[in-house]
């Protein structure tokens, strides 16, 4: 005649349990290049698109171009307009010239000079007032 089973105690459970293994952990190089990846293209949106989106770009104005200059002397504003508007502080470009910073090589062309930058390019404005 066969034995019973013997009766099982919840300290046992019913079937043997394999030990777990221990959780990989994932490699840290992936997370510290996608982290530089998105560090680096925050800094180029922030460097290159946000002034364009923002509308706080330079403007390469060309010869014959008018704009209006608002903004503080060391962070002045430069927006192209037509040439009738009547506005405050608006300018018509008499000659650009690229590749420089110096305002003085506006000296006897015309009779305000404006520095400045778009991307890589530098430039200076020379620009008359509009009477109005």
């Amino acid at each position: 005649m066969a034995t019973p089973p013997a009766p099982q105690t919840p300290e046992q459970p019913a079937t043997p349990v394999a030990p777990s293994e221990p959780a990989k952990k994932k490699s840290g190089l992936g997370k510290k290049i996608l982290g530089v990846a998105v560090a680096i293209a925050i800094a180029l949106f922030w460097r290159l698109g946000l002034p364009h989106l923002t509308g706080e770009a330079p403007v390469h104005a060309e010869a014959g171009d008018c704009v209006v200059v608002t903004g503080p002397d060391n962070d002045p504003k430069v927006d192209s307009t037509s040439c009738t508007e009547k506005v405050p502080d608006l300018y018509k470009v008499v000659k650009v010239i690229d590749n420089t910073f110096d305002i003085d090589k506006c000296e006897g062309v015309a009779e305000v000079a404006l520095a400045q930058q778009l991307e890589t390019d530098k430039f200076v404005l020379c620009m008359e007032p509009v009477k109005n």
